[in-house]
């Protein structure tokens, strides 16, 4: 058995990067004239709770070469502590190849948020395993955790291809696959004969598993929760009921988990969680959180999870750190969340804002 030093990289992320543009002090695209652009992807989102608290993470993704926005989001990734690798690919003339824009309103008490997402020539669609030394990368660096998302392996014929290779290299090499299943039905119109079989291959060798009762049904084909009575405690106790029927069709898992959210308005959720790990259910019931920003709240909370795994820590404290680092992420301008330190996060699970001198 690897021991921890035996790896390089605690978390590795396949992802395509873009950009983020989000109008100022909360006001709507179509009525503003200013705007902040961030480097973004939702897998980043995730490891950036990792590398923030000091674990070593990488990148596995594609640039545009000579593009500024490729060279404004590798600054960003150098800023965040992690390491990235790819390869660079000619935009080839003004209708070929460019990073992704993802453009957003946060909304703003009863507005809700609104998101368009500008994905033509996505250089991030060719993202493919000859690109990349996989043996390298898992068996003479190391890694130990890869997180998947199926926002990647539903890309494209070649990024689904790129999902699965990384998949059987990790599992090949003992690093636990972490698989956010990330249903988008535009991404799966007249393919889902195709992505059915990719996801249910990622997913029989993950070893966690994430998503909600919609993800598991339209990815997996797993039968949903019965028709019951309203409330999260219906919620949690078909979720649950659902969480069996995965657990068996993929008995490889160990750790099942999803957030629970009730909107309250654009700047005030409920906010939850619930996880299966090892046999035993662990349930944050939603509190109260205050959002400045919903974008990347669920990827805060599988990042938390995923770094309370990588450190050894009971069971239990997995979802109450994702929990936290979530609730986190809703309040930066950022769509990820950047602890200083793990006290920081803690104090949220505590409901501690008083300030720290």
């Amino acid at each position: 058995m690897k021991l921890k030093s035996d790896f390089k990289y605690s978390l590795i992320v396949p992802t395509s990067m873009g950009v983020r543009i989000t109008p100022v002090n909360g006001q709507p695209v179509h009525s503003s004239d200013t705007f902040k652009m961030q480097a973004t992807s939702a897998e980043t989102n995730v490891a950036s709770i990792s590398s923030f608290l000091g674990l070593p993470v990488k990148v596995l993704t594609t640039f545009v070469k000579g593009s500024p926005i490729a060279q404004f989001i590798k600054s960003n990734l150098k800023s965040r502590h992690m390491d990235y690798e790819g390869p660079e690919v000619e935009q080839a003339d003004p209708w070929g190849y460019r990073h992704q824009f993802n453009i957003a309103d946060s909304g703003y008490g009863s507005r809700g948020p609104r998101v368009q997402n500008d994905r033509a020539g996505e250089v991030g669609r060719t993202l493919s395993v000859k690109d990349f030394d996989i043996e390298r990368i898992f068996g003479e660096e190391g890694v130990q955790i890869v997180h998947l998302s199926g926002l990647i392996a539903a890309l494209s014929e070649e990024t689904g291809e790129f999902c699965l290779e990384i998949a059987r290299a990790a599992k090949k090499y003992g690093t636990r696959i972490s698989f956010d299943l990330n249903y988008r039905a535009s991404f799966w119109k007249g393919r889902e004969t195709e992505l059915s079989k990719i996801f249910a291959e990622i997913a029989s060798v993950s070893d966690i598993l994430i998503g909600n009762e919609e993800d598991f049904q339209l990815c997996l084909g797993i039968e949903g929760p019965e028709a019951g009575g309203k409330g999260i405690d219906a919620k949690i106790d078909g979720f649950k009921e659902m969480m069996g029927r995965v657990k068996k069709a993929f008995p490889n898992a160990s750790v099942f988990a999803t957030t629970l959210r009730e909107v309250v308005s654009a700047n005030e959720h409920l906010w939850g969680a619930i996880m299966l790990a090892n046999n035993e259910w662990q349930v944050i019931m939603p509190r109260t959180i205050h959002v400045l920003d919903r974008i990347g709240g669920g990827d805060g909370f599988v990042g938390g999870l995923l770094y309370g795994i990588l450190k050894d820590w009971p069971a239990e404290k997995w979802p109450q750190f994702g929990w936290a680092t979530g609730a986190m992420a809703t309040t930066f301008l950022t769509d990820y969340a950047q602890p200083a330190d793990e006290d920081m996060v803690w104090s949220i699970w505590e409901g501690n804002a008083r300030v720290k001198r």
